[in-house]
């Protein structure tokens, strides 16, 4: 497990990127619940960071392909391809993220 944030950092129905080990990760926060997954369009390579979160689903900001922040699949297209996601784990208030290294 990776620590990222504190939880009050990303409050409910906001998300935050993060640059771990050279990969880009978004943590978002869907009603007090903690989701990640790659920061990073499958279609094109744009960080989802920049787009709009509603509810559980992301836009990219370049071409608006939507993405499930709770389980990476992909949306809409023009994005084929489901992004990755990783575990949350909140102690106390400190999130961590789980990265399978392999």
């Amino acid at each position: 497990m990776i620590f990222v944030c504190k939880a009050d950092e990303i409050t409910n129905g906001q998300c935050k990127s993060f640059n771990l080990d050279d990969n880009r990760y978004l943590i978002s926060n869907v009603n007090d619940v903690y989701f990640a997954i790659e920061d990073i369009c499958t279609h094109d390579g744009e960080q989802l960071s920049g787009g709009k979160l509603l509810g559980n689903q992301i836009s990219c900001p370049r071409h608006g392909a939507l993405f499930d922040v709770t389980t990476g699949k992909v949306k809409s297209l023009p994005a084929l391809y489901d992004v990755k996601s990783f575990s949350v784990v909140n102690k106390s208030g400190d999130l961590y993220i789980e990265i399978d290294t392999e």
